[in-house]
């Protein structure tokens, strides 16, 4: 068939000879019509001629071709030019798995990114009724993006058609280096096979992520956990003996990768993972916990009890009160003293308290204190519930010790709502009088200071918080309007002066350059120094107006000492990564990427320059960050479905990893939502110049400016927007700045 290349087939004209294999060959080639690279594989001539396996890869192909997810090699079509049978599939630029792996092991991150994807992808097939049966090195492909791409779907089940000889035949890999040669054939599957695919017995999904199983641990360790030098060897191993630990071969392995690994590997399938599901949401907790500034996962060879000792012996883990007043708007409110309570314990130097954005993730999630312990490595954890009904207020908090799983203090308050945080700072002083730990001065002092005396202000202020983090006009005018009535109802809560000076200068820098925001936002500021200059809030409020004027530098210098004095401080992170971004140092963005993710992960803004910043530089990693992003999206967007913004960004993510329907789905939303927004217009632009739709992307792009987005600085070094340099109309809307670098 090489002579193939340079010659046409039907509109495709074929370019070159990528490789060749059991199931035929495979060539670059151009779609004359669409004017994009595709792949051309044609099947072998044996395979053409036998009628019923021609029929039965036709229908699998076909069904392979309904799949539309990021991490699955494309089935365009399937067409026939000369009575020879080919596909027409996704052109991909990269390596395959097995051409990586080289028999080294993965680095842990990138081995549960790569799993993550992978999980995913089978999630997405099996949910349509597709059972690969074929995964392995071989065929999962990892693009030049770092992106995961699985192959061959639906010609794995091609692997059992029977030959003319009447032996089954064997899916034959381009790479051979991990595969088992037996009397001349190629057996490259038969060491990813499951059990029940050994046996000859029907399959689902788990068999996948039996085969799934393999891989990862073939990753983690650079060798097969069930080998042999003939295939009667293997199939032994595969139906009868356990593999040896994967930390044997990798001891730094976290002990909680041997556990999915060994559960993933379970020879029967009832006693696997029962889904896709399932193996991948173990992956995403795993590379969460590792991530976790509080935790330090345990290896292999570490018990639970050094863990703790690591962690220290008086570290907190303060879960999420649970609501009980069966409102959810009260949801805000338990949050707010939640986080009061977790703030109060980290003014205690001597007790290790794992931060906000640690424990967020399981917040309204059933796990025990137990749990938690295994977990976080944490030595107690404090659970509580709150109920409120009109004025009055009822907690029950209980400190639990993970070791022994006995209460070491427990309380119930009932009082009136105006003593909530008399609550906070006694459960802080009850917390540590049981841990035997005593109160400086200074942290008795610290732990006593309440942000206001006025619980109709504290409330404003808690519902503004939720709105201001959305960005678009009509939610920080309602921020707005919340935090001037906080301040109505107490003129010296600080906190909230602040918030009222970092959203008037949002709206300037977003929405209406009009002098009257930049002189509310310093006379808020003003105010709020005035009252605490020392908290860090005061400083992320100058930085936001020095910022919307320009002056990059100051925002940076602020910032950066408002995080140093308290790292989850509100907008803080992500305010720093703008002003890197906007001064042109992408790297200095990147470089503070994982702080910023450790400390407000959960807050989807932060995300924004790290992805622009890492797009900028050209690093791969970006496609990572994009796919914790959409966790936190995701998990957003189930609790506040109206986020207009947040659609938006979504819908960008969506484009960036080929989810075309998705993106444009999310973008219409987010459009119909808020249609007049500039912060959604802008990033409904971003969508459309990822989908190379450049005339949608210059429409939403003047819709964005003339709803107040006038920034040529961040405009232009959006690696989103690249596309339009040059073109006229983005020249008139955003001129490049004869001081701009």
């Amino acid at each position: 068939m090489d002579a193939l290349v340079g010659r046409s087939v039907n509109h495709y004209r074929v370019d070159r000879h990528i490789g060749s294999g059991g199931m035929g060959v495979v060539y670059e080639a151009e779609d004359t019509r669409l004017g994009r690279k595709v792949a051309l594989k044609f099947l072998s001539q044996d395979m053409a001629q036998a009628a019923p396996a021609l029929e039965r890869f036709q229908r699998e192909a076909r069904a392979a071709s309904a799949l539309n997810h990021p991490n699955i090699c494309t089935v365009y079509a399937i067409e026939q030019h000369e009575r020879q049978h080919f596909i027409v599939m996704e052109l991909l630029d990269g390596r395959t798995l097995a051409q990586m792996i080289q028999q080294e092991p993965f680095e842990i991150g990138r081995l549960l990114e790569l799993g993550i994807q992978i999980a995913d992808a089978l999630e997405s097939a099996h949910a349509k009724g597709i059972v690969h049966r074929d995964i392995k090195p071989a065929n999962i492909f990892v693009n030049a993006r770092g992106q995961a791409k699985i192959l061959d779907f639906g010609l794995a089940k091609m692997e059992r058609s029977r030959q003319p000889d009447g032996h089954p035949s064997q899916a034959q890999t381009v790479e051979g280096t991990m595969d088992l040669t037996a009397a001349g054939t190629t057996l490259g599957t038969v060491a990813y096979m499951s059990p029940e695919q050994a046996r000859g017995q029907l399959t689902d999904g788990r068999s996948d992520l039996f085969s799934l199983g393999t891989v990862l641990y073939q990753m983690a360790t650079g060798i097969l956990p069930f080998f042999g030098e003939t295939s009667a060897v293997v199939f032994d191993a595969i139906l009868n003996r356990e593999s040896a630990p994967a930390s044997q071969a990798n001891p730094a392995l976290p002990s909680e990768f041997e556990r999915i690994l060994g559960k993933a590997l379970e020879k029967e399938p009832s006693m696997r993972y029962q889904s896709a599901t399932d193996l991948k949401t173990d992956l995403i907790r795993l590379r969460r916990d590792l991530d976790s500034g509080g935790r330090r996962a345990a290896t292999g060879r570490e018990t639970s009890v050094a863990s703790t000792e690591a962690a220290g012996e008086r570290s907190i883990a303060v879960l999420y009160f649970e609501n009980l007043s069966g409102v959810k708007d009260d949801e805000y409110f338990r949050d707010g003293v939640t986080e009061d309570i977790i703030t109060e314990l980290s003014k205690i130097k001597d007790l290790n308290t794992f931060s906000r954005s640690t424990v967020l993730a399981y917040r309204d999630k059933q796990v025990t204190p137990q749990q938690i312990g295994q977990q976080l490595s944490a030595a107690y954890v404090l659970t509580g519930s709150l109920r409120r009904a009109g004025n009055r207020l009822r907690i029950n908090a209980e400190l639990v010790d993970t070791k022994t799983f006995f209460p070491v203090w427990s309380e119930r308050y009932d009082r009136e709502m105006e003593d909530v945080f008399d609550v906070q700072d006694e459960i802080a002083r009850k917390i540590a009088e049981a841990l035997r730990v005593t109160l400086s001065p200074q942290e008795k002092q610290a732990i006593a200071a309440k942000p206001t005396e006025d619980l109709q202000a504290y409330d404003f202020f808690l519902r503004g918080k939720g709105y201001a983090r959305r960005l678009t006009r009509q939610d920080m005018d309602v921020a707005r309007q919340m935090f001037e009535s906080a301040v109505k109802q107490d003129p010296g809560f600080a906190i909230a002066h602040a918030a009222i000076g970092n959203v008037c200068a949002q709206i300037y820098y977003h929405y209406e350059r009009e002098p009257i925001w930049i002189e509310r936002a310093k006379e808020a500021s003003g105010r709020a120094d005035a009252i605490r200059p020392d908290l860090p809030e005061v400083q992320v409020a100058r930085a936001w107006i020095r910022y919307a004027e320009e002056a990059y530098d100051d925002a940076i210098l602020f910032t950066r000492q408002a995080i140093e004095a308290k790292p989850d401080c509100e907008g803080g992170y992500y305010l720093l990564g703008r002003s890197y971004f906007a001064a042109g140092k992408y790297q200095e963005v990147a470089d503070m990427a994982e702080a910023a993710m450790k400390a407000v992960g959960d807050d989807y803004n932060v995300y924004v320059p790290i992805i622009n910043a890492l797009g900028a530089l050209g690093k791969s990693e970006g496609n990572a960050i994009i796919q914790r992003r959409l966790e936190v999206m995701d998990a957003h967007l189930r609790k506040v479905p109206e986020d207009s913004r947040a659609r938006a960004l979504l819908a960008t993510d969506y484009a960036t990893l080929d989810r075309t329907e998705d993106a444009i789905r999310e973008a219409n939303l987010a459009m119909t939502l808020r249609p007049d927004d500039a912060t959604v217009m802008y990033n409904v632009a971003c969508v459309f110049c990822s989908l190379k739709r450049t005339e949608q992307a210059l429409d939403a792009l003047g819709k964005a400016w003339t709803a107040g987005f006038k920034d040529p600085t961040w405009a232009r070094r959006d690696p989103d927007l690249a596309i339009l340099h040059g073109h006229p109309e983005f020249e008139r809307l955003y001129p490049e700045s004869p001081e701009r670098n």
